[in-house]
């Protein structure tokens, strides 16, 4: 099953942001950690370009098996490990660099038995590292007033109380347990999409992915971990797709790079504190017109890009980078 599902999938992901990326930390050397391994994008273009070894993190099983058919193109310069990037600095230390890509793989959609996508019919699963409660178990057992708060929260969807209500009466009747039967629960809550207009059920299925899959609690971490495994001078580069995402990822670099400043400018000014991370810019890098041609789910690509000082590591609280969090939730 799994070597099948490899062949269907064989280099299914095209890297985004992966030129501009290579030019915002050039020229790239030493040894790097790439923490969403995939399809091994990142990492073969890291590589190509001048990183001595690459250590590449993914909690997903199949990315590993879909690799080992290139891995030993370059002789053990490549470490897989299995892992979560909010544990990178136990699986290395300092690195001269970092890159996240908190996208979801391209492979892991396109395979309907891993049940991402509203797209195709699978069972109703989303879970990355394939153990722990599925999306079917959130779907079934999490009463409405929770579901509702996970699709507000981590969906932005403005219909979450209609839509666990809908939810709730068809799981009564029986369980869901597919993807395409919640889709059609979620469609049946909402006005009908227009041309050019998302599906209806974008926000809920990328909700409920958030929270199987801990998504947001691990970039917190995973972005005080990585402060942790860079060397002075080592590059942290993020590319989100989203809102939220891209929004958490600069409150952390502006918090850590000094930029926070006082509430108040009548205050007294606090007294200065070394800073862990420079910016390279302020200004989120975004893919051409020619890139979003070639790779359209390029269009929603956000790059940040910092370097690591050679300050003192420490905690970021979640709220103080806007991390989403339902209350009473864990997964």
């Amino acid at each position: 099953m799994m070597s099948a599902a490899t062949d269907k999938t064989k280099d299914p992901h095209i890297p985004v942001l992966l030129a501009p990326l290579l030019r915002a930390v050039a020229p790239v050397s030493g040894r790097w950690l790439d923490g969403t391994f995939g399809a091994g994008g990142y990492t073969r273009g890291l590589l190509d370009a001048g990183a001595d070894h690459v250590i590449g993190v993914d909690r997903d099983p199949l990315a590993f098996e879909m690799a080992a058919d290139w891995l030993d193109d370059f002789r053990g310069r490549i470490t897989p490990q299995a892992g979560v990037f909010s544990k990178m600095d136990t699986y290395a230390q300092d690195l001269d660099g970092v890159v996240l890509d908190l996208g979801v793989s391209s492979m892991q959609l396109d395979l309907a038995e891993r049940g991402f996508s509203f797209m195709r019919d699978g069972p109703l699963d989303m879970r990355m590292s394939q153990d722990g409660p599925s999306a079917a178990d959130l779907v079934n057992d999490l009463d409405e007033a929770m579901l509702a708060n996970i699709l507000f929260q981590y969906g932005e969807e403005r219909a979450s109380r209609r839509i666990a209500k809908a939810i709730g009466r068809a799981r009564a009747e029986a369980p869901i347990t597919r993807t395409l039967q919640l889709a059609e629960i979620v469609e049946s809550c909402l006005p009908r999409s227009k041309p050019g207009q998302s599906h209806p059920a974008t926000r809920s299925f990328q909700a409920l992915r958030i929270a199987v899959n801990d998504e947001y609690g691990e970039l917190w971490r995973g972005l005080m971990a990585a402060e942790r495994a860079l060397a002075p001078g080592g590059q942290l580069a993020v590319v989100t797709f989203h809102s939220v995402e891209d929004r958490m990822v600069k409150r952390f670099l502006t918090a850590r790079s000094g930029g926070a400043g006082n509430a108040n400018r009548y205050a007294p000014e606090t007294q200065s504190v070394p800073v862990q991370f420079t910016l390279k810019s302020r200004k989120a890098i975004s893919a051409d017109d020619d890139e979003v041609a070639r790779n359209p789910r390029a269009r929603s690509a956000r790059l940040r890009v910092a370097t690591r000082t050679d300050a003192a590591p420490g905690d970021v609280e979640a709220k103080q980078i806007s991390t989403p969090q339902v209350s009473g939730f864990t997964i």
